[in-house]
């Protein structure tokens, strides 16, 4: 590797980070907060059977699962404004990254939400709760539980993701990087770093994931022992 690659890649690395510190982790943290609003919303609407609501959550579902994110970016970017909607680059990639992640995080919970034991609500109802309080205290939290690993997985998936915001004109980190290829011609050496720098981000995502997984596991095992404690004291 030559001194010129050196201080390309030297030069480069304090960009692109800068620019993945201003775009890239707020899209990602915005748009999975969005997306987590929406699933949630849509899983209740599912599991409680809501008739007209129920049939367009599924439409919802399928329509944003069943076609690519690329093209989902470029038809709110560039063809809503033929409909009067003009949007800046950033917000219109939130608001499909939002859209996008909720439906797929949507079936996340929806199972989630079915894999509680019906018992649990029944036993909400038994101590005076009403149906909200039920799924707020008792069915959402142990549904979260269940759908921590999936929707880990769907952060990582949606941080790499964002790259793809690029073809919309975000100046996220992958812009940037193309930005400076474009001046110095060297893509081998400069994408390889933006990879590395998505790899890093990545494996933090990972390592956070198991810590919380862990703790998780340690909290359903003590929660699994004091059930069966309090069994054979009854």
């Amino acid at each position: 590797m030559t001194e010129r690659i050196w201080g390309i890649l030297v030069e480069g690395f304090g960009k692109i980070l800068l620019a993945s510190i201003k775009v890239t982790i707020p899209l990602t943290i915005i748009g999975f907060a969005l997306a987590m609003v929406i699933a949630i919303f849509m899983a209740l609407v599912q599991y409680a059977k809501i008739p007209v609501l129920k049939e367009i959550s599924r439409l919802y579902i399928w329509i944003f699962r069943g076609t690519p994110l690329l093209v989902q970016l470029f038809l709110a970017y560039y063809g809503l404004p033929k409909l009067g909607i003009v949007m800046n680059a950033f917000p219109c990639a939130v608001m499909v990254f939002a859209l996008n992640e909720g439906a797929y995080c949507a079936e996340t919970m929806r199972s989630a939400l079915e894999a509680v034991p019906e018992g649990q609500t029944e036993a909400g109802y038994c101590v005076g709760m009403n149906y909200l309080q039920i799924m707020w205290h008792v069915v959402i939290p142990q549904a979260m539980r269940t759908a921590f690993p999936p929707l880990s997985n769907s952060v990582i998936s949606m941080l790499k993701d964002t790259s793809l915001a690029a073809e919309i004109t975000v100046a996220d980190m992958f812009m940037s990087a193309q930005k400076i290829v474009g001046r110095t011609y060297e893509p081998l050496w400069l994408y390889s770093e933006v990879a590395l720098i998505y790899l890093v981000f990545s494996t933090i995502l990972t390592l956070i994931q198991r810590r919380w997984e862990k703790r998780l596991s340690a909290y359903n095992l003590r929660s699994t022992e004091v059930g069966a404690k309090g069994g054979k004291a009854a």
